[in-house]
């Protein structure tokens, strides 16, 4: 059996599986899942990213989700651009999408990419069994959620899933530890009195401070919502 013969096996599982579970539990199901999706999105992550930065600094954290996200990225946007895989409400008519269309292409899965490997961390971070069960169970149904919702085939979500994981084993076995000393280290060098796991006191003693903070945070929620922003003015 090619290389060839094995894709083809491959997509006509995943066409397969998404037909049946797409749309899958009805309308109520669905409006779980959707709200559950919402959670692996970057915009989620980079806003954390944000706020233990500059509103509640705490390095260990800060380090850890950044490092975690950037993996993700140099993994997953070269795989996404080198396969170019369409969406499967792209090439299958039968598929119903349930949440506004995604514009990036299909594989591997960003969603499951982020609930698994930020989950984990999450979990790893808090040093609990009993969060690290419940994370698991639902980075499962976000990642379900995207065969079910019709924009994600299920080949896509399980590599996405298995580099979430190889994601967060990176992040907590080498490059996050990494990514503090040089956190800590520019620290060091600014000379300024740093407070940690605390409101930050610049933003109500700074208000050039108070307004970076304001606009790094528009910025983020701007980028996310762009594409959506342009469809909606293109159809006035």
């Amino acid at each position: 059996m090619d290389l060839k013969d094995i894709f083809d096996k491959i997509f006509e599982w995943d066409k397969k599986i998404i037909l049946k579970y797409n749309g899958f539990g009805g309308p109520k199901f669905t409006f779980l899942l959707r709200s559950l999706s919402f959670f692996g999105r970057e915009t989620v992550w980079l806003l954390l990213i944000w706020y233990f930065f500059f509103i509640w600094y705490d390095p260990i954290i800060f380090s850890y989700l950044t490092t975690t996200f950037l993996i993700g990225l140099l993994i997953i946007a070269p795989i996404k651009k080198s396969f170019e895989r369409a969406r499967p409400f792209k090439t299958l008519k039968a598929i119903r999408v349930l949440e506004p269309e995604p514009t990036s292409k299909s594989f591997p899965s960003w969603h499951a990419y982020n609930v698994v490997s930020q989950g984990l961390l999450i979990a790893y971070l808090l040093n609990s069994i009993f969060i690290t069960i419940i994370i698991i169970i639902i980075s499962l149904l976000i990642a379900f959620s995207r065969i079910q919702l019709g924009v994600h085939y299920p080949s896509d979500v399980i590599i996405g899933y298995f580099i979430g994981i190889i994601g967060f084993l990176l992040s907590i076995g080498i490059l996050s530890p990494l990514f503090l000393r040089v956190v800590e280290f520019i620290e060091k060098l600014t000379g300024i009195e740093i407070y940690y796991r605390t409101l930050n006191i610049f933003l109500f003693e700074n208000i050039w401070y108070l307004i970076l903070c304001i606009s790094i945070f528009l910025s983020i929620i701007l980028i996310a919502s762009y594409r959506r922003i342009k469809e909606r003015f293109n159809k006035l």
